[in-house]
């Protein structure tokens, strides 16, 4: 990383050199522009509450059934008699677990196929095409052969998420990667750099923004693939507490259901983009 900066300073100064003097250059004034602003978390948040106050109020004048959609009021009593009991905790832990052992293999998988594809011709003609393939097949189409394959257990579904998460981080890191500017590869190449060390302070440090925009889209999917994979033949999960509530009627369960799917996955995409911050960090200093 050291010497992928120092040689991007170098090339900076270079570049600083071949200016005109301030003499020489046209003064060009362009016109004022706006600055995107960043939202604070309270106006991110304002459309989500404003949506749960009508539909608590919605609810509260009978305008909506319990039978069809449970209260938010109803939902959070159920919810925290489900914690106190400690039935809630459980199959939250069976469901991070099956979450977060199919993102952490996928993510493993996707940065490699990456890696090789975006760095070898070979390794592009003969991973990309496949890779490509499987993005267009929905995971939902690969569960009966998953189950053929791997039995309708939990092996089966932690294949399906880590097979779902690694398309996004495999295309959003292979694009960083082959986005590199050459002007970099060509100063590696000057300065004499082995292959592992054009590894380590060129491709990588390349191809992190990719990956982490890949990351981002990977929770998510994480996410949404487990909703589905709980629903078949488990014991155990969130998924699996919604199914059951959903065969006796109770929505305020099915309510609570979806909003820790909610939150798991804001809450994991708020870690990458806090992760992402600090690890681009040079980038801000180097603009500096």
């Amino acid at each position: 990383m050291t010497l992928y900066i120092d040689a991007l300073e170098l090339q900076a100064q270079m570049l600083r050199s071949e200016r005109p003097a301030p003499e020489a250059r046209s003064v060009s004034r362009r016109p004022p522009q706006l600055a995107p602003g960043r939202l604070a978390p309270g106006v991110i948040l304002f459309g989500p509450v404003a949506f749960v106050l009508l539909w608590e109020f919605a609810s509260a004048v009978g305008w909506i059934s319990p039978k069809f959609l449970a209260a938010p009021s109803t939902a959070i009593v159920t919810g925290i008699e489900l914690l106190r009991s400690g039935t809630l905790a459980d199959h939250f832990l069976a469901s991070a677990k099956r979450a977060y052992l199919g993102l952490g293999i996928g993510v493993a998988i996707g940065l490699v196929l990456a890696l090789a594809s975006g760095l070898s011709r070979i390794g592009e003609a003969s991973i990309d095409g496949l890779v490509q393939i499987k993005r267009a097949v929905p995971t939902l189409a690969l569960i009966p052969l998953a189950i053929l394959w791997l039995g309708i257990g939990e092996t089966m579904k932690v294949a399906l998420i880590a097979s779902s998460v690694l398309v996004p981080i495999y295309i959003n890191t292979h694009a960083a990667l082959t986005g590199i500017d050459i002007r970099h590869v060509e100063l590696a190449r000057s300065v004499g750099l082995t292959r592992g060390a054009f590894l380590r302070e060129v491709a990588l440090p390349g191809a992190l923004p990719g990956f982490f925009t890949g990351l981002r889209l990977a929770v998510t999917t994480c996410w949404t693939a487990l909703v589905v994979l709980e629903q078949i033949n488990t014991s155990e999960g969130i998924g699996y507490l919604m199914n059951r509530a959903r065969d006796y009627g109770q929505t305020d369960i099915i309510v609570v259901g979806l909003a820790i799917y909610a939150a798991l996955g804001l809450g994991s995409d708020f870690a990458v983009r806090f992760w992402e911050r600090k690890a681009l960090s040079y980038r801000k200093a180097m603009a500096s």
